[in-house]
Formats: C-alpha cells, structure tokens, sequence
C-alpha cells in the first residue's frame, strides 16, 4: 500500500537508478536548454530543476556543492552558477515550463516539452570558438615502419594431414 504525501514518481525504477535518470534529464535540460521526454518525467523534471536554480540564485558555497553534488557533469553544475542563472533574476519561481506535445508512435506514450524560461534581457556567454591553426599545409600520414602490408596465408582445417 502507498501511504499518503508521497511526493515524487517512482518511474518502475528502483532508488538508485530513478535518481541516475532525473540526475541524466537534469545535465540535458542545463546543456540544450530544452528537452522532449515522456509527460511524467518532464513534470517530475521541472520540480527538480525549479529546486535547484532557486539553490544556484543563493550563490554560497552550500548551494553550489549541493549543484555540484546532484549534477553528473560538473560543467553542467558551472553552466548553471554562473552563466544560466542571471536569466532567471526577475523571477521568484517557474523557471522551467512544460508543453504537451502528443503521443509517442512506437508506444503511444504521452510526450512533452520542458524548456527554461529566460528573462528576455538574459544573453548566453559566449563560447570559445576552436583556436586557428597557421599552417595551410595538409597533414601527412606516415606509415608503420618494419610492417609489410601482405597477410600471412592461414592453412585451412585438415591440409596439413
């Protein structure tokens, strides 16, 4: 029997790998800023995600080991600290949203959005683009020295008899 004010969707999963799922969901929803999962997950995604930005708008160092701690990627973690959270400043709750999107064709699973809800003055930082090389000559591959490319005949089953 189920007792009463149990908050939180078990998802047919036992404790570890339940926490690993929303732990995986979370890093996805930091990194793309949206995400298409199953309804429940996504619901259970948003509650989990709302407590740990109101943890990152603390900005001590409790709150940040705590991020640290849930997130399985710490850039994720960093992502969140310091560059996602000045979009959710003019905000006191609701930083994630939810939209149904339909129903899954492989299992008729109902489907949604969850996407973050950024002030509208919130600018990503920007990321460092790959360093330029100076060379205009192409790579040469060397090959293996003291190795002759021919393959040694193997002798079939019963030919040496």
């Amino acid at each position: 029997m189920h007792r009463h004010s149990y908050i939180g969707k078990k998802f047919s999963r036992a404790a570890a790998p339940r926490k690993a799922l929303m732990r995986g969901l979370v890093d996805a929803l930091i990194f793309y800023e949206r995400i298409e999962t199953t309804e429940v997950k996504a619901k259970e995604l948003a509650r989990i995600f709302d407590k740990l930005v109101t943890k990152a708008k603390k900005q001590d160092l409790h709150n940040l080991r705590q991020i640290l701690s849930f997130t399985i990627n710490p850039v994720a973690s960093q992502k969140l600290n310091t560059d996602l959270v000045h979009g959710f400043q003019s905000r006191d709750s609701g930083y994630s949203r939810v939209v149904k999107t339909g129903k899954r064709l492989g299992d008729g699973a109902e489907m949604a959005v969850v996407e973050l809800i950024l002030d509208a003055s919130y600018k990503p930082a920007a990321r460092p683009s790959a360093p330029k090389t100076t060379t205009d000559k192409p790579k040469q591959t060397k090959k293996p020295s003291g190795q002759s490319t021919a393959t040694k005949k193997v002798p079939a089953k019963g030919a040496g008899k």
